[in-house]
């Protein structure tokens, strides 16, 4: 089964490969090189660590800092897939050398590792490439899932084809599970029980920068002072017109409400910019601003003062400021279909988290929330605006539903430490082999 899942690879390359391509158009080299496995023979003897885009990251930016406070820091070598979350990487962990990880062909990952030569490779949550697993067993480097998770419905598939995965995940692989119900999942695909516990999830123990609350109020200042504000976040087609209409409705209680607005992918900037101006709303952009851009609202662009009613937030990294500089943050890729993003962030921050039904990506971080009463569920642009109305009118509201939300990430944390603990046996066990 493995032999024609790679045969199809093989096939589909070219079509992937131009895929990428596109994806990458701007950003920094187009990685094909280190994709087909070639780049920077390491020293080896170190750790590859490898988290799939910008939420992932996340959590491996906790995990490297873990690490690197250590007296004996292990070489550590980050790959990704995506452009977004190379960009994300370099942000979080500007020293730390990332590189676009290989397809998942028999030849690109042998050359990889060849130049890696890790003595442990982790995989952030999700990352199930049955090449990368066979390869990495037989060059004898033992593969630990952190923060693990599996959804029924994939594994229901992965069992439907047991030659991909399971003799790979029966004898090389380690499994540090977000919960019992994770774990008990990679049991049915082959891992063994001696090689699987249930860690939690790495992102509750997520520290935010002390500066990013001082960024986020000058972002404030600069552009919604004294003005109701809302962030929505990593936003996708087809959100953006229920959003619009939300804010639309929203400014008939609030009328200098101001809504961030944020898509997920720097190539649709332009087509929410177009949203915003088809849903008949005034939208400043943020990588347009002067320098010198004084606080906000007072350009006298509209009747009320207020020169925008919507900030696109089209640059990249600024997200987690935005968060810090709103009043509740609603996030996206929850009200259609694609599984929801990085709810943690702004409850970090203690705002009130709103979101759609769609929580299939991360939905034990989606239900842990919503049992705190930290997190509000929404459906429709009419149920969308009375919260907000609500919200950005009470501020005793907002307060409790924040203070919520950080006491349930404060009764979450501590799978950082068991993920190292996992990481120490695994290195210890590979020293002595």
């Amino acid at each position: 089964m493995r032999r024609l899942y790679t045969l199809l690879l093989y096939l589909a390359l070219p079509w992937v490969a131009l895929r990428m391509r596109a994806r990458e158009r701007g950003a920094s080299g187009s990685g094909w090189r280190e994709r087909l496995g070639f780049g920077t023979r390491r020293a080896g003897g170190g750790i590859w660590l490898h988290a799939v885009s910008v939420g992932e990251m996340q959590a491996a930016a906790v995990l490297v800092a873990a690490l690197r406070a250590r007296a004996r820091v292990p070489e550590l070598t980050l790959t990704c897939t995506t452009p977004t979350g190379r960009a994300r990487a370099a942000a979080l962990m500007p020293d730390v050398p990332v590189r676009y990880a290989p397809y998942d062909l028999p030849g690109s990952l042998r050359r990889c590792l060849s130049q890696l030569r890790p003595r442990l490779l982790i995989l952030i949550e999700t990352e199930l490439w049955p090449n990368l697993l066979h390869e990495a067993h037989r060059a004898g480097v033992p593969v630990l899932i952190a923060s693990a998770r599996v959804s029924e419905r994939s594994a229901r598939f992965y069992r439907r084809f047991p030659g991909l995965l399971h003799a790979a995940l029966q004898a090389n692989v380690w499994v540090g599970a977000q919960t019992a119900a994770d774990a008990q999942r990679f049991a049915t695909l082959g891992v063994t029980a001696g090689h699987r516990s249930v860690v939690g999830n790495i992102k509750f123990d997520r520290t935010l920068p002390g500066s990013v609350a001082e960024r986020g109020a000058a972002q404030r200042v600069r552009y919604a002072a004294g003005r109701p504000v809302w962030v929505a976040g990593s936003t996708h087609p087809g959100e953006e017109p229920i959003l619009l209409e939300a804010h639309r409705e929203l400014r008939r209680t609030l009328p200098r409400a101001l809504l961030v607005l944020a898509p997920r992918h720097p190539q649709r900037f332009d087509e929410a910019a177009a949203a915003v101006q088809a849903a008949g709303l005034r939208c400043l952009r943020r990588s347009r601003c002067a320098p010198d851009l004084q606080a906000a609202g007072h350009d006298g662009g509209g009747p009320d003062g207020d020169g925008y009613e919507v900030l696109l937030l089209d640059t990249l990294g600024e997200l987690v400021e935005f968060y810090a500089a709103a009043d509740v943050a609603f996030v996206g890729g929850s009200l259609v279909p694609v599984g929801g993003h990085n709810l943690l962030e702004p409850a970090a921050l203690g705002l009130p988290v709103l979101a759609g039904p769609q929580q299939f990506n991360s939905p034990d971080v989606a239900r842990i929330l919503t049992e705190h009463g930290a997190l509000t569920t929404v459906e429709e642009a009419a149920g969308l605006a009375t919260v907000l109305a609500h919200l950005l009118g009470d501020a005793e509201a907002r307060a409790a539903q924040g203070g919520r939300a950080r006491a349930a990430i404060q009764a979450n944390r501590g799978a950082l430490a068991r993920v190292l603990g996992l990481v120490d046996q695994l290195l210890d066990a590979s020293r002595g082999s």
